[in-house]
């Protein structure tokens, strides 16, 4: 058995089971991928995948344990490069950030700018996608820390640290009869067409819970991952808009006007998550700190100690 068989695998299977993708990934030949994996399979006495003709279908039961082993090496195979760059002086380096449109549009350009300017030597690439899939990137070891809402900390191998607290708004043109309607209750919110977040979506569980538990059921009309779509159809008169706070700029929003409601929907945490078996190299600790000030260098780094 040999290292590089096994990354094959892993990678086969990252891409769906796409084996010219993988290839292609791995700067080999296609039928050097599957030669390797088949040599691999002979020697473990097992089919890894199954076929159909020289096509891969699907995936076989001790496939998926192999599967899941072979991506844990490669993890620790990444761990321990990047222990090699740390200590070596190396000032080179990626970092990969997944997070949701919201929190990557309103809240992490000023930490983005502040870490090129601290470490424009550093790859800097950003994922956007939903709490789950962000979830599912930091889990898998394609994104290096993730920040997102609420469900990001129901994943077991992913350390959380809270990183700042939010609610929402309620968004509407400047005629709209609400503006004198005041105080908003779930109830007047939920006599309007609305237009928000996809329920898997930065908080939009958290909102039908809200409804549900009033016994209130919201005329949703549409939903978005985008907050700036979200306030487009708003102002195109199809619906009152629900959505983060951070998201209304009183300068750029100018043509909507914006009305409070956390007094209806309790605060929601965005948070900081990494895997709990990661070795983080000091940029991607001084990210970290440039987004949530709060989380000292020694206390994320004894975070992750006390659960190896």
């Amino acid at each position: 058995m040999k290292i590089h068989q096994l990354r094959y695998v892993h990678e086969v299977a990252k891409n769906k089971l796409n084996i010219s993708t993988a290839a292609e990934a791995l700067h080999t030949s296609q039928p050097g991928v599957s030669k390797q994996i088949q040599l691999l399979e002979e020697e473990l006495g097992l089919q890894i995948f199954q076929r159909n003709g020289k096509r891969l279908v699907g995936v076989t039961e001790p496939g998926e344990i192999v599967i899941q082993l072979a991506q844990r090496i490669m993890r620790e195979m990444e761990s321990i490069k990047r222990v090699g760059d740390e200590f070596s002086n190396v000032t080179t380096g990626s970092l990969t950030i997944a997070t949701t449109h919201t929190q990557a549009r309103y809240k992490l350009p000023a930490a983005v700018k502040a870490f090129i300017q601290m470490h424009p030597e550093i790859k800097l690439t950003i994922h956007q996608g939903s709490p789950k899939q962000v979830s599912e990137q930091i889990a898998s070891g394609e994104a290096d820390i993730g920040i997102a809402t609420e469900s990001i900390s129901q994943y077991d191998e992913i350390l959380c640290l809270p990183c700042y607290q939010w609610n929402r708004c309620v968004v509407v043109p400047h005629d709209h009869p609400l503006l004198n309607d005041l105080p908003l209750t779930l109830e007047k919110i939920a006599s309007y067409p609305i237009v928000t977040y996809d329920y898997g979506f930065t908080g939009g569980t958290l909102v039908g819970s809200v409804f549900h538990d009033a016994g209130i059921e919201p005329n949703v009309v549409l939903t978005a991952i985008d907050a700036d779509v979200i306030k487009t159809y708003v102002t195109l008169g199809l619906g009152i808009g629900l959505l983060a706070q951070m998201a209304y700029d009183p300068v750029r929003d100018s043509n909507l006007a914006m009305l409070d409601v956390s007094h209806l929907f309790p605060m929601s945490t965005t948070y900081l998550g990494v895997r709990k078996d990661a070795f983080l190299r000091g940029f991607m600790i001084d990210f970290m700190q440039l987004l949530a000030p709060a989380h000292s260098r020694k206390e994320i780094q004894r975070a992750l100690k006390n659960l190896t």
